[in-house]
């Protein structure tokens, strides 16, 4: 599967199956775009392919961590977040609502996870790109430059409690762009916020390469954040509000 097929098949429309009716006219848009489509035909969670080689990211991201963060981490969730949807319905099936709140907030974090390192995969790439066109109009009217936009992202990046995610996130409810920061995957959110990028801070995404050194991880990563991709994600998030 290539980068650009990925990118038509990969978490907004599983999200939006969860919940959000069917009626919703906000719900009928999440259906129709296939960009994040993290589902298959049953509902069930699925973790798309890689778009590149294990060391496509290198030096930056070497092969060893992509392969674990991908295959254990990423993996790990999807996994995880199928078996909190059947617990959920079986709890439902069998009238028994004591297990309800725990299996509710394992999908919560699961799933979040499922859907951070998924546009985290596709935000990134092997060469050097920077915003242009409608997002850098964007970049500019919320942050005021590019240059304040990755000050602010990186900072808050970097000084996540523990572990979690830094992200440039559409809000379409004030029409603006927003830095988010995220603990866990799920924690500090803001409701309707449609993610653009997103950037990993758990240790297991640098420490066999950057040891301890997040900042420097942080820093690096700007050397292959595939803006064309966080374009295209605000492209398919004004559409939604169309």
């Amino acid at each position: 599967m290539n980068r650009k097929d990925f990118l038509k098949s990969s978490t907004l429309f599983g999200a939006a199956a969860l919940v959000l009716p069917t009626t919703n006219a906000f719900a009928e848009n999440l259906a129709d775009n296939s960009i994040d489509k993290l589902v298959d035909a049953n509902g069930n969670y699925i973790q798309q392919t890689l778009p590149y080689s294990e060391s496509f990211l290198e030096p930056y991201m070497d092969a060893e961590t992509l392969h674990l963060h991908y295959t254990f981490h990423h993996g790990g969730a999807v996994k995880s977040a199928n078996k909190d949807l059947q617990m959920i319905k079986k709890a439902l099936d069998e009238n028994n609502l004591e297990t309800i709140d725990f299996w509710t907030k394992k999908l919560s974090y699961h799933f979040s996870s499922h859907i951070l390192h998924s546009i985290f995969w596709t935000n990134l790439t092997n060469k050097s790109t920077l915003p242009k066109g409608n997002l850098l109009k964007r970049i500019e009217k919320s942050f005021g430059s590019y240059d304040r936009l990755k000050v602010l992202i990186a900072a808050t990046s970097k000084n996540v409690d523990g572990n979690g995610w830094g992200i440039l996130a559409y809000q379409p409810y004030s029409d603006n762009l927003v830095i988010l920061q995220c603990e866990n995957h799920e924690k500090l959110t803001q409701w309707g916020a449609i993610p653009l990028l997103v950037i990993d801070v758990w240790e297991h995404a640098y420490y066999l390469k950057y040891k301890n050194k997040r900042t420097d991880f942080v820093d690096a990563l700007f050397n292959i954040i595939n803006w064309d991709n966080v374009a295209l994600r605000l492209n398919d998030a004004e559409n939604l509000m169309k």
